[in-house]
């Protein structure tokens, strides 16, 4: 048997690696809004796994394996966190039937992987993750390749990993007018680095620009007894990292002290915060600006009220069809419930659920036939693994935003079966064209639309519209768009920094068109809005 230890130590390797380079990856957006953080979800997809082989009592590669397979299944985030299961899933399968693992395992492995990640996605596109795995399947399945130690393999399929990734701009014309090189590949890479140094101890590269980010997510394993997650920077001359994590051991859990002589990154569950910082003040300078200090307790509150919904859910009267839905914004979430929802999970473009959270939402639902609005595209994915893990009869309508979501609930009626519900939801939103407003967090030019940084940019069904300084501008020409279109009602929702009601609606109104604008309270987006 491959010994338990010895895949946790590599599997902790490859995650600890894919935090390093956690921000990075997630600055690779294509779009110059903010977006479901690749580094993010690949990384807390990972820590599912991590935490899976540390509770496993597996007593053969196979039962090893399945519990690899199910944590990566129910731990996925986002669409790169879902196809980065898969090809764990893909590849456990195949080392789960090896006591011994050498190139041939490591090709026939990756191989599995890849043709796992396609099986997934229903439409592959390249110049994503999905061409990275691949070529390094094709690289480690060269006879040359196939004949090398493990370690030696491994680094073959790593450098064809590297150089699919510098190429993916070639691939898509979206990464080459943003100037950034695929988000996923880019994780992927690094997660089988990782591992590969958890092989051989050799020296990992730095981190460009980031090499003292990390990751805290990593650590929150259990719950804490202290209340508020501290973390701070420190920088000095000649820093005794050991002495500083002793300093601070008596004062909390969770405690990570990482960094070198010249600059550490301390996180720390306690109920002192000040006195850990101090612990930092006397031994160099803490930087203000870095220092977090968040409460665990209200944390605990929201995974509180998560149960509390599930529990409602499930002691509800029964009904023909259930309808689950995801979205961020406590008006747009109201909105949701008050269309017959029976559980929203808050999530979306920034927050993107895990497939085991979606599935303890269609368990919860008392109906055995679910339909599940995932309102992201990024959320997609994630949504169909847990229909297809759940027993019951599940449905996913692949909403792609909260607007659209919402007209799709309108359509929803509980009473109704599963097939008139959700043949009545897909025609609610055919043909609906969906607005998004938000400022751009970076200069970029994207579907032929230059934006500046704090430019606002319009979205048109996904795709960049307009860009400019003043968000009237942008909001004027999307509804012109509309009306121009023939379009005569559209529904607005207004989120942080949105204008006031009383300024849109007679723009709406002057344009020949029926308007219905609520407050939907979602982040970063100002306005969406929907054209019927």
């Amino acid at each position: 048997m491959i010994p338990v230890a010895t895949v946790r130590a590599l599997a902790a390797s490859g995650l600890e690696n894919v935090e390093r380079h956690r921000r990075r990856i997630n600055a690779l957006n294509v779009y110059p809004v903010p977006d479901g953080d690749t580094g993010t979800n690949l990384t807390l997809t990972m820590q599912g796994i991590v935490d899976e082989l540390e509770r496993s009592t597996a007593s053969t590669t196979a039962e090893l394996a399945a519990d690899v397979q199910r944590a990566a299944t129910m731990e996925a985030k986002g669409n790169s966190g879902v196809i980065l299961s898969t090809i764990v899933r893909g590849m456990a399968r195949v080392l789960g039937e090896h006591e011994e693992v050498d190139g041939e395992v490591i090709a026939t492995a990756m191989r599995a992987g890849a043709t796992s990640a396609y099986q997934a996605v229903k439409v592959p596109v390249e110049g994503t993750m999905l061409t990275v795995i691949r070529e390094m399947a094709e690289e480690a399945e060269l006879p040359e390749v196939r004949a090398l130690p493990v370690a030696d393999a491994l680094a073959r399929a790593i450098a064809r990993g590297d150089d699919a990734v510098e190429r993916t701009p070639e691939m898509l014309d979206k990464l080459r007018e943003s100037g950034v090189v695929d988000a996923g590949g880019a994780g992927l890479v690094e997660l089988f680095r990782g591992i590969l140094h958890g092989l051989t101890g050799e020296p990992l590269p730095e981190v460009p620009s980031v090499a003292e980010e990390i990751a805290e997510e990593s650590i929150h394993h259990d719950e804490s007894e202290f209340r508020f997650c501290t973390v701070f920077v420190v920088e000095g001359a000649e820093l005794d990292l050991d002495a500083i994590h002793a300093s601070l051991e008596p004062l909390g859990d969770s405690l990570l002290v990482t960094g070198d002589e010249t600059i550490a990154k301390v996180h720390v569950h306690t109920d002192e915060p000040e006195t850990a910082l101090e612990v930092g003040r006397a031994v160099g300078v803490v930087d203000a600006a870095r220092v977090e200090i968040g409460d665990m307790h209200s944390q605990a509150a929201e995974r509180e009220r998560w149960l509390a919904q599930l529990h409602a859910a499930a002691q509800a009267a029964p009904s023909e069809v259930g309808l689950v839905a995801v979205a961020q914004g406590a008006g747009n979430r109201d909105i949701l419930r008050s269309e017959g929802a029976a559980i929203v999970i808050e999530g979306g473009q920034t927050m993107n659920p895990s497939v085991g959270q979606i599935l303890e939402g269609v368990t919860a639902v008392n109906a055995d036939r679910v339909i599940v609005l995932p309102n992201n595209s990024n959320v997609r994915l994630a949504a169909e693994n847990a229909a297809a893990e759940s027993t019951k009869d599940v449905r996913v309508i692949a909403t792609s935003s909260v607007p659209e979501g919402i007209v799709a609930a309108f359509a929803f009626d509980a009473d109704r079966d599963v097939d008139a519900n959700e043949e009545a939801m897909r025609s609610a939103i055919e043909g609906l064209a969906v607005g998004e407003i938000v400022q751009a967090s970076r200069d970029a030019t994207v579907d032929g639309i230059a934006a500046a940084e704090g430019d606002f940019l319009a979205l048109l069904d996904g795709r960049a519209f307009a860009a400019s300084p003043e968000l009237e501008v942008v909001l004027d020409g999307l509804l012109d768009r509309f009306s121009q279109d023939g379009r005569s009602f559209v529904q607005v929702l207004r989120g942080e920094g949105a204008p006031d009601a009383e300024e849109i609606e007679p723009r709406i109104a002057a344009r020949g068109m029926d308007a219905d604008v609520k407050w939907g309270g979602q982040p970063h987006y100002p306005l969406l809005l929907s054209a019927e």
